[in-house]
């Protein structure tokens, strides 16, 4: 369905695209990679058995990052697989979320730099939570990891760049033979999350401060709306979730099951998450990887971390030409579905892809590639799932799964 639509649409969009200044090279890219990926005519591979000399032809595939739903669902199910077999190692694991305003996503979603630099403000500050509460305890050279997920998109396909963060819950420590230990360490209160989001939020917004995004002399300049006026446009709509193509730009988008009676609910803050400006932080969700059924939990965590934007199954065409979108979940007001028109919806898409050869999974605390920690720590207790007949996995072992 998204091939189709794309297909079928993308000469008119780029056509109207350019007729205000074009959109980047990269965007236009990527929308010509999904309509190449899985064509025999733009190259294959050929295959033929040695016994029974059947042959088989198999289109390459784009192998992008931004629209397509088969190589998107490839690279996850790979990292996921990846991650839990041969990098998070088999102790408790909590997720930490970090949402920002609607004016930084829209910045950071073109700035690729400052987006990185701003999560690593915000895991350094959980990483030094987990530090302050290990010393606290008497652990006093103790350290943690995390893995970061950066997302760019929400589950009605507008542009939402976040964080989700994957932290060991606990901290290891050396001993004088350099055998590892790991301590867990009780779930932080609604407190302690308030006070952790509120230094983050005043650290994210010095560093922005430093680098000119929040000067009062600079009034209403928007550079990004300079270098790419049409992408820029394409961003306000999608964080606005209004039409920015079509017969109504600016117009909210078309939904369906809403009530026209209900107004906009505002949600009560849950246990484990805190709000502060637009600011918002969850730190609710932990899996216990050493006990039964953990580890299926977590690749399933990580599979969601990583999934693509889009999803084949959840789109459909409307008699009147409409690109219809499901909803993973229905909103408060009973929204289950939001139509787009064609044009439209492809500006949705062009406000997901990201700058091409930018890593959107980080490494950090022992989990990285330069700790010396970090061999011991991706084979900490896989022993456990090996069986008491098995050798335990050392970090030169292959990969279980290849």
């Amino acid at each position: 369905m998204l091939y189709q639509v794309v297909e079928r649409h993308l000469p008119a969009f780029l056509e109207q695209a350019r007729a205000h200044g074009g959109v980047p090279g990269f965007v236009e890219d990527a929308f010509q990679e999904l309509l190449r990926c899985g064509v025999l005519e733009h190259g294959l591979c050929r295959f033929r058995c040695t016994a029974c000399r059947c042959e088989r032809l198999v289109a390459l595939s784009c192998k992008g990052r931004a629209l397509c739903p088969s190589c998107g669902g490839k690279r996850m199910t790979d990292l996921a697989a990846h991650s839990v077999d041969c990098v998070i190692p088999r102790v408790p694991v909590r997720q930490w979320v970090l949402s920002l305003p609607h004016a930084f996503r829209y910045r950071l979603a073109y700035d690729h730099a400052r987006m990185v630099a701003v999560f690593g403000l915000f895991v350094r500050a959980v990483l030094g939570f987990y530090a302050r509460r290990a010393k606290a305890r008497g652990l006093d050279t103790a350290q943690t990891g995390a893995i970061t997920f950066v997302q760019r998109f929400g589950s009605a396909a507008n542009l939402h760049v976040h964080a989700h963060v994957l932290v060991m819950d606990g901290v290891f420590t050396a001993a004088e033979s350099g055998e590892l230990t790991f301590h867990k360490l009780p779930s932080p209160s609604d407190r302690e999350l308030n006070e952790l989001l509120a230094v983050v939020r005043q650290r994210v917004l010095g560093h922005l401060r430093r680098h000119g995004w929040l000067d009062d002399t600079v009034g209403d300049a928007d550079p990004m709306a300079d270098e790419a006026p049409v992408l820029a446009a394409c961003y306000r709509g999608s964080i606005a979730r209004r039409q920015t193509l079509g017969p109504r730009p600016g117009a909210p988008l078309a939904r369906v099951g809403a009530e026209r009676r209900v107004g906009w609910i505002e949600r009560a803050l849950g246990p484990l998450q805190a709000h502060i400006d637009g600011f918002d932080l969850h730190a609710r969700l932990t899996i216990a990887t050493d006990q039964a059924g953990g580890v299926g939990r977590l690749e399933k965590l990580v599979r969601y971390c990583a999934r693509p934007p889009l999803a084949n199954d959840r789109l459909s065409l409307q008699a009147d030409g409409r690109v219809l979108l499901e909803l993973k979940t229905p909103w408060a007001d009973g929204t289950t579905h939001l139509a787009y028109e064609p044009l439209d919806f492809l500006a949705k898409l062009a406000a997901l892809i990201p700058r091409p050869h930018k890593n959107l999974v980080l490494y950090h605390g022992v989990l990285a590639a330069r700790s010396r920690w970090r061999a011991q720590v991706v084979a900490y207790r896989r022993e456990l799932e090996l069986g008491t007949d098995c050798e335990p996995l050392t970090p030169s072992s292959k990969c279980p799964r290849g």
